[in-house]
């Protein structure tokens, strides 16, 4: 079973989350922001990925701690539950449609996290959300997962979708990079002999 529990306490957040890399798309999220629930679910659902979710965040102050610790707290969970990776495909990417929007996600699990967005988000909020706490949870993820990931917007003008489109297409990226080829099921997919 490729799963992890991620337990983070902090003067500023108290989370609780559970992955299962192999899982149906279920999601149970409770993050304390509203606009992030419904994202993480929509990842989950396109990843495939089973995802369990509390936070206890101080929202009273804005909703960036919850947004970033939760992406730390992903990032461990899916770095966790890769273990030494091996007979991972190790890439994914896709060009996602979402209305007007069009979205090219890219992973590739290196070992070596970074994030490289090219993202142009209209309004400042969607709701009560900032939309700039969208690339904050991506760098935070890449940072701890270990995993460069590129987003680039090739189109779009409704900062919903636009957001909503990179959860969605980094979903379906990871899926295709996490999924195990049994004919390489015991090798590490790197010259190197380790993805570290």
């Amino acid at each position: 079973m490729r799963n992890a529990e991620i337990i983070r306490k902090t003067a500023e957040t108290d989370i609780l989350l559970r992955l299962e890399l192999d899982g149906t798309g279920k999601a149970d999220v409770d993050s304390g922001v509203g606009f992030l629930d419904h994202m993480l679910t929509l990842f989950a659902k396109h990843g495939r990925f089973d995802l369990t979710l509390r936070c206890q965040g101080d929202t009273k102050v804005d909703d960036h701690h919850s947004v970033e610790d939760i992406g730390i707290c992903l990032g461990q969970a899916f770095r966790t539950a890769l273990g030494e990776k091996k007979g991972i495909c190790r890439y994914g990417d896709i060009t996602l449609p979402m209305d007007e929007t069009l979205m090219l996600a890219a992973a590739d699990i290196s070992g070596r996290g970074g994030f490289y967005p090219d993202l142009r988000i209209p309004a400042g909020k969607v709701g009560t959300f900032d939309t700039e706490l969208g690339a904050e949870f991506w760098l935070a993820f890449a940072r701890e997962s270990g995993i460069t990931l590129h987003l680039r917007q090739l189109a779009g003008d409704n900062s919903h979708h636009i957001l909503e489109a990179t959860f969605k297409a980094v979903g379906h990226a990871l899926r295709k990079a996490v999924t195990v080829d049994w004919a390489f099921a015991q090798e590490v997919p790197s010259t190197k002999g380790t993805l570290s």
